[in-house]
Order: C-alpha cells, then sequence, then structure tokens
C-alpha cells in the first residue's frame, strides 16, 4: 500500500506519445493491455473517466517502456484486474488487493501511486513461479527474505540478485541501508509497515522508475527529495545504483523472454 501523496490534476510528464490525440477510455486500456477487468465506480463522471483513462494509458506505456517488455508484462499475462473509484481507503491513493489480484486507484488519487501498487501485484504474481512452497498469498519478496524453496531458474536468480540488493548489505550480509532506516521508522512509530520486504522492495522499484529518462509523476514521485527520502525510506546512494542495476538486469532478461513467447503465440 503507498502512502498517501498530495493530490493534483495535473501531473509532470516528459516521455513518448501514447495517445496521438486520441481520446482513450478504460475500454482501450483493458483491450490493449488485457487486463483480467477493469470496473469504474459509479460516481466517476464522464470526464474524470476520460482524465484519468489518459494518465494511466500515459502511465502504463512508460512503465511498459522502461522494464521494456510487452503488454503482456504490465496486466501480469491477463491475471491482473483494475478498479478506478471504486472501494477506495480513506487517505490512500492506491493499494492492491493479493486476494482478488486486484489493483485499486482511487478517485482523486493523487501523482505517484501507480509503480508501487503495480510492483506489489508483480510480487504477489511471482511467488509461486520461483518458490515450490511459498505459501498462498505471500509476496515474493516475503518467501525469500524467509528462506523459501528456491525454484532453479536464470530469471528467479536475478530477481533474488534484486531481493539481495534491496535488502541486504553490500557483502550480501547483515541488513541493508534502506532496511535499517526502514526498521529504526517503524521502531519510531510503533507499527511494522515500513520494514515489511514488500513495502521495501516497492519503495525500491519506484526509486528504478524515476530514475530513468522518462518521467511521469502520475506513474512515480517522491523517492529523491520527499520527507520520506530524506528518512532513507528509499535506496540512496550506492546502494540505490546496486537496486537499479539488479532490477535492469532482471526486467531485460523478463521483457525478452515474454515477448518471444507472445511472439509465439
Amino acid at each position: 500500500m503507498a502512502a498517501p501523496r498530495n493530490s493534483s490534476r495535473t501531473f509532470y510528464r516528459r516521455g513518448p506519445e501514447h495517445r496521438f490525440g486520441e481520446i482513450i477510455n478504460f475500454a482501450d486500456i483493458r483491450k490493449r493491455y488485457d487486463f483480467r477487468s477493469i470496473e469504474i465506480g459509479r460516481w466517476v463522471t464522464r470526464d474524470e473517466n476520460e482524465q484519468a483513462a489518459a494518465h494511466f494509458y500515459d502511465a502504463l506505456g512508460d512503465l511498459m517502456a522502461i522494464l521494456n517488455g510487452p503488454e503482456a508484462l504490465i496486466s501480469l499475462r491477463g491475471t491482473l484486474a483494475f478498479q478506478y473509484g471504486i472501494g477506495g481507503r480513506p487517505g490512500v491513493a492506491a493499494h492492491y488487493t493479493p486476494a482478488t489480484r486486484c489493483f485499486s486507484l482511487a478517485k482523486n488519487a493523487g501523482p505517484g501511486s501507480i509503480a508501487h501498487e503495480w510492483y506489489h501485484a508483480l510480487d504477489h504474481y511471482l511467488a509461486d513461479k520461483c518458490f515450490s512452497d511459498a505459501p498462498k498469498g505471500v509476496f515474493a519478496s516475503k518467501a525469500w527474505l524467509h528462506d523459501a524453496t528456491p525454484v532453479p531458474h536464470p530469471l528467479n536468480d536475478r530477481l533474488f540478485a534484486c531481493f539481495k540488493a534491496i535488502m541486504l548489505g553490500p557483502s550480501g550480509e547483515g541488513p541493508s541501508e534502506l532496511c535499517r532506516a526502514s526498521m529504526a521508522m517503524d521502531k519510531q512509530l510503533n507499527s511494522l509497515y515500513y520494514s515489511l520486504p514488500e513495502e521495501m522492495c516497492a519503495r525500491a522499484f519506484e526509486a528504478f522508475v524515476q530514475d530513468q529518462p522518462i518521467c511521469n509523476h502520475f506513474l512515480v514521485k517522491g523517492t529523491r527529495s520527499s520527507k520520506e527520502a530524506k528518512l532513507g525510506l528509499f535506496p540512496q546512494g550506492e546502494q540505490r545504483q546496486r537496486v537499479h542495476q539488479a532490477f535492469r538486469d532482471y526486467f531485460d532478461l523478463l521483457g525478452a523472454g515474454l515477448r518471444r513467447l507472445c511472439h509465439h503465440v
């Protein structure tokens, strides 16, 4: 679950053209990416629907370009559902629900929530593909940290390298700087949230996405200069570089494999 972000109706973006002047709706998004389902809240007006669909379409196109993968990656091969303006939580811009494999965006969602929640969906989707004994509903990152039995595969090896770069120090032993800062924040708040493996990995993914040449504040924002960033709750410095390279290696291999698979279907 992403932390609340400031709401805004305009979002800074620097990236390739995706809509080419066309008016996009959520049916177009579902068709292009093959989402399992898309539901729109009954209180979403036509103008709000159109505006949100345009922002979301650009954000997903930018994410696909950043990850160097096909449309099937974005919908997790048609398994991911999406809701807009339904079942929102007070103060929360977006959330992912593992039980229904559904990504939800609040009607008045602020910028920067999509990358975080999409990574939760990916992390959840990968658990039973990476581990032979992962409990149902668990995230791959949590299963890795709890020493679940890995499924041997080059893709899984690269994903585990991402987890290692995020949660462990440079030597591969002891907690990383991100992990220590996250545990310190949870101790201060007397809670368990920031140091959850799935939350650390989602924030690390946000940082990876924001460090790309494509910039989209509807997709991701706040990993460099926000209050959370200044508290060390996103990867910093040398660790950020290691995380960036680990994610790049993983998504390049994943994207290539998915493109080959889609080409032969």
